[in-house]
């Protein structure tokens, strides 16, 4: 019998911005590409056929979330980018298997953080504080 291909579990991940593990997030979503079909007609197609071409690629920000903490890092990134200090980073996104061994590493090029939100205080709830970021980026690779 071959051996089976399981697929991952989604809770095993770390992410590292320019090498470094920058936090314990408890969720990761956004990871996506998608290129814009520009529909062309040529003027002399007798039978009025729509030509399909690719156009222009962009990627879906990603949206990182965690529980707030007094470690500072991602919100001094932040800060810096409002004060207009464009600092753009390498960010990976690795999944892991059982053995916490990286299978799979999504790299976001030229990241930076365009959105970050701190928690949703409510006294009647006893939640964790969570505080999320959005990271804009300009490129994506999948590497396993």
């Amino acid at each position: 019998m071959p051996p089976r291909n399981d697929p991952y579990a989604a809770f095993n991940f770390l992410v590292e911005i320019d090498g470094v593990t920058a936090a314990a997030f408890t969720e990761c979503s956004g990871i996506a590409t998608e290129t814009d079909v520009i529909e062309y007609r040529e003027g002399a197609d007798k039978q009025a056929r729509v030509r399909k071409l690719p156009g222009l690629t962009k990627f879906t920000n990603i949206v990182l979330k965690r529980g707030i903490t007094t470690n500072q890092e991602l919100w001094n990134w932040r800060k810096e980018i409002m004060d207009g200090l464009i600092d753009r980073r390498s960010v990976v996104i690795a999944l892991l298997d059982g053995a916490r061994n990286t299978v799979l590493r999504f790299q976001l090029h030229e990241a930076w953080p365009c959105k970050w939100e701190g928690p949703h205080l409510k006294a009647k709830n006893s939640e964790v504080a969570i505080e999320t970021l959005e990271l804009a980026y300009e490129g994506l690779d999948v590497e396993s």
